[in-house]
């Protein structure tokens, strides 16, 4: 039955962009511009989901600090400057192609711990981002609820608004990444010169009205007693604002799009690096500005009942301002521009998925071969956003905790990682002074998992539902040819072409002393069992594997004569059958001739020797070599010879 052309044409569309190589759509669509874009155009798109954070952050900061919210915000924006900021320009340095903190760490833990250490900051990292989508959609339904002309039409429809939202962005993403990017930098402009009005204007307010600074001192006396107590407590309740330090990873994830120089190469793009660098500097500094002033004046201005959940600052602290002294039109421009960049802020989120999920899990076989196509992972991630949408019934403060316990897990572990790396590198001041910020930093991590552990439980289900789905597919990929090429030197290119013109035959040999007497042993018993003529040549062909964690790997193939008689063929793979497979398919098509491959039976139970295949790459060799042939190449007759005996 044939496949109809429309539906060619969608699967052709769906999975345009993909490739066999590893590598995420984002980092794919960045190399298809040479010249990448300018940092400050770059920033509007990681800036979508840090300055977006205005439009909740104030109102969040007050329910969480009360009076002392403007005092918590000042050491928050001195561990964004002097910690986050630091550490990340760091991890630019360390990772120029947007592979982030967690490629970092992934270095320093090899085989199966490594994977799983991956995973669970990968799970941390979809809360984060996935979080950032649905928060973001949701306040931007508030701020739409809210506004006082739309308010009695769209009340208790949030949900259904959010969807609509979150599907709108998806459909942004299912054109192209690169719109995305155009898209930002106008709304950021917009909402940073609308923002500047409104804090202007509160600033004014405070300034001009003696009377307002004095009741919020005097009411800070009278709750707090003296300034040393009223730091202390700004340092304790400051992790619950840790809202305000999203952005940093989505900054790095965007690096591929950054602007290089001339000069730069794969290995050294310094001017990407340097670009990288403005871009997180120039955004930590309007926002700890922005930071500063916005928890001033809400905290000063706003009636502490309207803070509340049903007041009319809630989740919209500075829309609420815009309304009270600018007026009706101008806070309803104010309310559009915030729900169009509130909506859009999940753009660099998904930006930031498009770049982690795909770079990792395909490569370790736990995703299918489409996930590194770009439009299948948007569909999918637009998905489980409807999902936590409708389990959080769209409530900005009840997404709150996971999305501060996913911005500060990631945070945590970059700060880890370029402590590492400067100790690797000699650097003792760096060492201590990242040292140090990583402490901050596990403290505040520490004490938001404590406050609010939903976040660490929702952050557990994210890792439950990718380690899940990561080993059920790398079960459903297991038998695929997952060599993603072969080197071979020139002694192993020269065995072939010579047994190119008679009958190619392998023995595949576990190496032990690799002494005489082990091949010439191996030898007969080989053609003893399967009555190959005494005329006919044999090549010895060994695999060693190096980590049988990884699911893709290239493939070293290396020649060698031992004992002046025996050719031999030497393997470097992750998987032994994977190899052996990939081996002869390989001389088939070089040479036209299929090749035999003989096999001793492994002894042992077969499903114990399956599971010694899945974890460790090796157990039952020829039952599994012949299953990855076969699942390779379905012409029957093309196929290379498997014999066992």
């Amino acid at each position: 039955m044939a496949i109809p052309a429309r539906s060619t044409r969608l699967r052709a569309w769906m999975l345009e962009g993909l490739t066999a190589q590893s590598g995420s759509p984002a980092v794919k669509e960045a190399a298809a511009q040479p010249h990448g874009r300018p940092w400050w155009r770059v920033m509007c798109l990681t800036g979508l989901d840090y300055f977006s954070t205005l439009g909740y952050q104030p109102g969040i900061a007050f329910l969480a600090a009360g009076l002392l919210s403007p005092l918590a915000t000042i050491v928050l924006v001195l561990l964004t400057l002097f910690g986050a900021l630091p550490v990340y320009r760091r991890v630019a340095e360390e990772s120029p192609h947007g592979e982030g903190s967690i490629a970092m760490l992934e270095k320093l833990l090899s085989f199966w711990k490594g994977k799983l250490f991956v995973l669970t900051l990968l799970g941390f990292a979809a809360t984060d981002f996935l979080i950032t989508i649905t928060l973001s959609a949701a306040d931007a339904t508030a701020h739409m609820v809210e506004n006082p002309h739309l308010n009695s039409t769209l009340h208790g429809h949030e949900v259904l608004i959010t969807l609509i939202l979150i599907a709108l962005l998806g459909g942004v993403f299912l054109k192209g990444f690169s719109e995305a990017i155009g898209v930002a930098v106008v709304l950021v402009a917009t909402y940073l010169a609308l923002n500047v009005i409104v804090v202007a204007v509160g600033l004014w307010k405070v300034f001009t009205e003696p009377q307002v600074i004095t009741d919020w001192t005097s009411a800070l006396v009278a709750e707090h007693g003296n300034p040393l107590m009223m730091v202390a407590i700004a340092l304790v309740v400051f992790p619950k604002l840790a809202l305000g330090l999203s952005g940093f990873e989505t900054g790095v994830a965007v690096m591929p799009h950054v602007e290089g120089d001339h000069a730069d190469t794969e290995e050294k793009p310094a001017g990407r690096i340097r670009g990288a660098k403005k871009l997180l500097t120039t955004a930590a500094v309007i926002m700890s500005v922005f930071l500063i002033c916005s928890s001033l004046i809400t905290t000063l201005l706003i009636p502490a009942a309207q803070f509340e959940p049903g007041g009319e600052a809630n989740g919209r602290a500075l829309a609420y301002l815009a309304h009270e002294y600018l007026g009706s039109a101008f806070g309803t421009v104010y309310d559009t521009s915030t729900i169009l960049i509130l909506w859009f802020a999940g753009a660099s989120a998904m930006a930031g998925l498009l770049n982690l999920m795909p770079r990792y899990l395909p490569r370790y076989g736990m995703a299918p071969h489409w996930a590194r196509a770009l439009r299948p992972m948007v569909i999918v991630f637009t998905l489980i956003a409807f999902l936590v949408t409708w389990l959080f019934n769209a409530d900005v403060d009840a997404q709150g905790g996971a999305y501060a316990t996913g911005v500060l897990v990631l945070i945590t572990s970059a700060a880890v990682a370029v402590t590492i790396a400067a100790r690797r590198a000699g650097e003792r001041g760096w060492t201590i002074g990242f040292g140090v910020i990583s402490a901050v930093f596990i403290y505040t991590t520490a004490v938001n998992v404590v406050e609010r552990p939903d976040g660490v439980k929702i952050g557990a289900c994210f890792i439950g539902g990718i380690m899940a789905l990561s080993l059920l597919s790398r079960l459903a990929r297991v038998f695929e040819l997952r060599v993603t090429h072969i080197e071979f030197d020139d002694m192993a290119e020269r065995f072939i072409r010579d047994t190119a013109n008679r009958t190619i035959r392998f023995i595949a040999n576990e190496p032990g002393n690799r002494d005489v007497e082990e091949y010439r042993q191996k030898k007969a018993q080989i053609r003893a069992d399967n009555d190959i003529p005494a005329e006919d040549d044999v090549m010895f062909v060994e695999v060693t594997v190096l980590d049988a964690s990884e699911f893709e790997s290239g493939m070293r193939v290396r020649g060698e004569v031992l004992h002046g008689r025996y050719r031999v063929l030497t393997l470097e793979s992750s998987s032994i059958p994977n190899a052996l497979a990939a081996l002869l398919l390989h001389v088939r098509d070089e040479t036209g001739q299929r090749p035999h491959i003989y096999f001793e039976w492994t002894e042992g139970n077969p499903m114990a020797n399956f599971f010694r295949f899945f974890l460790f790459g090796q157990g039952e060799v020829a039952p599994v070599t012949r299953e990855v042939i076969r699942e390779a190449e379905p012409d029957r007759a093309r196929r290379p010879h498997v014999h066992a005996g």
